[in-house]
């Protein structure tokens, strides 16, 4: 199940961020994100503040966490996006997070058609996201799910430096 957060999920959802970092700091992922950082808790609570978080529950447990709006980083303004749109026809996944504990269980397929049937409520055809380059695992999953990669950006991206963000995106149309 999809929901909206609520603020009694801010702790789990704290939590499943900082097993990410566990994971990433002993070798077994490479999100490119970092502890105390990005994503923090804080990145949970103002998502929530604006209402654009929203959880995913197995067994009534969290076991993943994303935001969905319609901000584009500001790096966006640089990609070579293939499918120009104006911006309220642009809808953004942004920090999608599954408990590691989770992973490989269809979670992130069923998140991204969330977000593609949410894109379409809202009359929006162009989606976009990104990962960094160092993050395979991520870009293979989204190539398989039909996003292409439009470019790699060099930014600093929130507060990490050096990062090369890759772009990508998905044009949908509301028949599809």
């Amino acid at each position: 199940m999809i929901r909206t957060a609520r603020p009694e999920d801010i702790d789990a959802i704290a939590a499943i961020y900082d097993r990410i970092h566990d994971n990433e700091e002993a070798g077994e992922l490479s999100t490119g994100w970092k502890r105390d950082i990005y994503p923090t808790k804080k990145t949970a609570e103002d998502a929530l503040e604006r209402h654009d978080l929203f959880v995913s529950e197995r067994d009534k447990k969290i076991v993943a966490a994303f935001i969905l709006n319609q901000e584009q980083v500001d790096v966006y303004e640089k990609g070579n996006w293939k499918h120009q749109a104006p911006e309220d026809k642009i809808m953004v996944l942004h920090t999608l997070t599954v408990d590691p504990e989770n992973s490989g269980k269809g979670i992130g397929a069923s998140i991204i058609r969330f977000y593609e049937d949410y894109a379409k409520q809202y009359a929006c055809t162009e989606l976009r996201l990104d990962t960094n380059e160092t993050n395979s695992e991520a870009r293979g999953f989204y190539k398989s799910l039909g996003y292409e990669e439009v470019g790699i950006q060099q930014c600093v991206f929130n507060g990490i430096e050096g990062i090369n963000l890759v772009l990508l995106e998905k044009n949908i149309s509301e028949n599809d």
